[in-house]
């Protein structure tokens, strides 16, 4: 076997670790950005929770900032990317609807720090300029949501009398706001939850057959 396989062998096997530990180390931010504060979070904590010093965390980021906004990304375009998913391969506003709510509940079940965190920190990400394109994307989710409302209204699926800026509104709200509260492994699942909530939904938001 010649030195240049072994050698793109072993430069693979580091790549892969690498990306691996980076993943680790992502997670354990976003799980102590969530749980203490961004601000109050610092490398160190990382570092330690990691069991390593920190400056070896700086071998995998330049700072505790490059960390938030790698999170982010991550989250913020999964987000929008699965919504539009949801849109473009249901057949109703209804349909559409429901399949928001139940991708919103699965998000807050596979990704609670993530969720925790943008929603903790959102005054954070909302003005400071380096977080633009998390505004950008939250737009971006709002416009997706309001369409699949302002169409169901027009379809008549929805109750004619509603403000649909305001249901956007109550809905996310009423809906992100449970990661403080969702147990993954407690007594409901995450598509329970979202069957109770859509039943409260059907009651207010949908026009009566």
């Amino acid at each position: 076997m010649s030195s240049t396989i072994v050698g793109e062998g072993s430069g693979r096997r580091k790549a892969v670790a690498a990306s691996s530990r980076r993943t680790e180390l992502l997670a354990i931010a976003a799980r102590l950005f969530a749980q203490r504060g961004y601000a109050q979070t610092t490398v160190r904590d990382i570092a330690d929770e990691a069991g390593i010093l920190s400056g070896s965390l700086y071998h995998h980021f330049d700072s505790k900032e490059a960390m938030l906004t790698e999170i982010l990304h991550q989250f913020m375009g999964d987000l929008c990317e699965t919504f539009a998913g949801v849109v473009a391969e249901s057949p109703s506003a209804r349909a559409a609807f429901e399949g928001l709510v139940r991708a919103s509940f699965q998000r807050i079940h596979e990704l609670p720090d993530p969720v925790a965190l943008y929603q903790n920190e959102s005054g954070l990400f909302m003005s400071a300029a380096e977080f633009r394109f998390v505004a950008d994307a939250s737009r971006e989710v709002e416009r997706i949501w309001r369409g699949v409302l302002d169409s169901g209204r027009d379809a008549g699926d929805f109750r004619p009398d509603l403000d649909t800026g305001v249901v956007y509104r109550f809905v996310q709200d009423a809906v992100w706001s449970t990661v403080r509260w969702y147990k993954p492994n407690g007594r409901l699942g995450h598509e329970e939850v979202a069957d109770q909530f859509l039943a409260v939904m059907r009651v207010g938001v949908y026009s009566p057959v």
